[in-house]
């Protein structure tokens, strides 16, 4: 039987995604699915997920949870990344922003497999695009006008995807990432964020994902 990894950075995330497996679990055959609260924030993931990848036997891990979304996303949408990227890993210069590629210090973006990716775009009804993995959560206009015009893909904003990406490459696991949108990314207005309805939308999606995996995994 395949084997699936779920990270999350909270408990309250893999608590929606555990719900709606139990709710699914008639239809669910496969694949065998564990579930790890990895942390929050790109170094904690990677720690993580590096961790349990280590024990070895995983066919796919997949981050999921919360996130900002970028236009045209709302709060309930679903974002699936086509790749990873560590949106602030770089440097500042007079001229603007400048990435851990162009500094020639390695990469900042993680591709997901096209088809994998396209997959779970079609069983999730998500909108398939670049999914920025930040330090630092944008608040203001300003950032969030930068990041487009940066990466103008992309769909969404979270903090932990690209990490679990970077642990996954190292142990040759293939790897995606999934947001539910909680809110647009910008001005910070953490009170009007809806997010037991996104907590609710991620579980939807995760367990969708499982009960096609027998589609895309071995």
């Amino acid at each position: 039987m395949a084997r699936l990894l779920i990270v999350t950075a909270v408990e309250a995330e893999r608590a929606a995604i555990a719900a709606a497996l139990d709710a699914a679990s008639t239809e669910v055959a496969s694949p065998d699915v564990s579930l790890l609260v990895g942390g929050v924030g790109p170094a904690s993931a990677a720690a993580a997920a590096s961790a349990e990848l280590a024990a070895g036997g995983y066919d796919l891990v997949l981050a999921a949870g919360i996130g900002g979304g970028f236009a045209p996303l709302d709060p309930g949408a679903i974002a699936v990344a086509s790749s990873a990227v560590f949106a602030d890993l770089g440097a500042e210069s007079a001229d603007g922003f400048v990435p851990l590629s162009e500094l020639g210090f390695g990469g900042e973006r993680y591709d997901v497999d096209p088809q994998l990716a396209i997959e779970l775009a079609d069983v999730t009804g998500g909108r398939l695009g670049t999914v920025l993995t930040v330090a630092t959560v944008t608040g203001t206009a300003a950032t969030a006008e930068q990041l487009i015009a940066r990466y103008p893909d992309a769909v969404a904003e979270a903090m932990e995807g690209a990490g679990v990406a970077a642990a996954a490459v190292r142990h040759g696991v293939r790897f995606a990432e999934l947001r539910a949108i909680s809110n647009v990314v910008g001005p910070r207005d953490r009170d009007a964020w809806p997010i037991p309805d996104a907590l609710a939308a991620l579980g939807g999606a995760v367990s969708a994902v499982c009960v096609h995996a027998q589609g895309w995994m071995p």
